[in-house]
């Protein structure tokens, strides 16, 4: 299982669009790195972006 996912899987996984998901990079809401030119996003950090906008919406 892999431990960072790609800016492509977290649109998927969100059904975003691509400048959302840079978007969210940007401001720092969802923490990435650089892996030479791809940019990941660690598993750990999209989970507690869903984590924290669950408990948003509750």
């Amino acid at each position: 299982m892999p431990t960072a996912v790609t800016v492509p899987e977290v649109m998927a996984a969100l059904r975003l669009s691509r400048s959302k998901v840079y978007d969210l990079i940007r401001s720092g809401t969802l923490p990435s790195f650089t892996e030479g030119r791809a940019r990941r996003i660690p598993l750990d950090a999209l989970r507690t972006y869903i984590h924290n906008k669950l408990e948003e919406a509750a």
